[in-house]
């Protein structure tokens, strides 16, 4: 019964632990940009990874009107 004593209070310190890190990773925006990281090591430097399909139209259709003279 003794050790409930030191266990009960342990677990509420690293349950606090975890809420302030989770909270930290949150408001320093470590889950801003999940998919990018992943798709560095499959694809080569000059290519950019797979974002919105609006923002890939817009490059494509950038891209060409500089080709077309």
């Amino acid at each position: 019964m003794s050790m409930l004593y030191v266990l009960i209070p342990l677990a509420v310190v690293l349950l606090a632990f975890a809420v302030w890190a989770l909270v930290w990773a949150i408001r320093t925006g470590q889950f801003d940009d999940l998919e990018s990281h992943g798709w560095s090591v499959v694809l080569d430097d000059d290519q950019k990874p797979p974002g919105d399909p609006d923002e890939e139209h817009e490059d494509s259709a950038e891209d060409h009107s500089k080709k077309e003279p």
